[in-house]
């Protein structure tokens, strides 16, 4: 192997094992790419999802990421699944976690699983209504938005933590300044790096970064990309 290669070689071992905050990875300076996975609903789809991750890792992801199912769907097995990547396959492993159907002590309950599983970056998220609700309703004694779930977060934990951003808006806004106003109050609130909603118009994301700087977010954004696989798939997604 070539003095170059063994030292990149050398450089991401160092990363995995000393690197594990996400938002110390992104300001690193290096180019990175990430991959996000949904958890299967059997334990086949488990260790086939388990096969793709050995094939993924030759990209060298910066990090991976795990869904969270609405009304308890996934929860258990989001947390299962990126305590094992986390353990078992030497990529750093972040846990979506949202606000849908929980209370502030099920949320708790939630982040000392990942806590005491080594788990170190979560991404904060109020979440989507659950299937058949049009409206996001919070659950009794559960968070309203996402700046409060990250609050929490923040005070009651040591997480490196990362919240969602919404190149055309999110749909609950009324419109796109007032969205940038949302999106402070959740940097504020101590979101070390923000990951964008699915976009088709790059012209959407660049008027978007262009917003979010004159608004004064300095964290790093990502570019959240949805391979289009089909049709189906894809107005599916975008109705959600």
């Amino acid at each position: 192997m070539p003095y170059s290669q063994r030292v990149d070689s050398l450089v991401q071992v160092f990363d995995q094992v000393f690197e594990m905050k996400i938002d110390d990875i992104l300001n690193s300076g290096r180019r990175s790419i990430s991959f996000e996975f949904f958890p299967p609903k059997t334990d086949d789809g488990v260790e086939s999802l388990f096969t793709t991750i050995d094939q993924l890792k030759t990209y060298q992801p910066s990090y991976v990421s795990v869904t969270y199912g609405a009304g308890g769907s996934t929860r258990d097995r989001t947390v299962e699944l990126v305590t094992r990547i986390k353990q078992e396959t030497g990529l750093e492993a972040m846990s979506h976690l949202t606000c849908v159907a929980q209370t502030k002590e099920d949320v708790h309950n939630v982040l000392l699983r990942l806590d005491e599983a080594g788990i170190e970056n979560v991404l904060g998220l109020r979440g989507d209504p659950p299937r058949g609700e049009e409206k996001f309703v919070p659950a009794d004694g559960g968070f309203r938005y996402s700046s409060e779930l990250i609050t929490y977060i923040r005070e009651n934990f040591d997480f490196g933590v990362g919240g969602a951003c919404f190149p055309e808006g999110h749909l609950d806004s009324d419109d796109l300044e007032t969205d940038i106003a949302y999106l402070k109050r959740k940097v504020e609130a101590g979101a070390d790096f923000l990951i964008t909603q699915l976009f088709f118009d790059n012209g959407d994301f660049h008027e978007f970064m262009d917003r979010a700087g004159h608004a004064g977010i300095r964290v790093p954004i990502l570019a959240g990309i949805l391979p289009i696989i089909s049709t189906p798939q894809i107005r599916r997604f975008v109705a959600l």
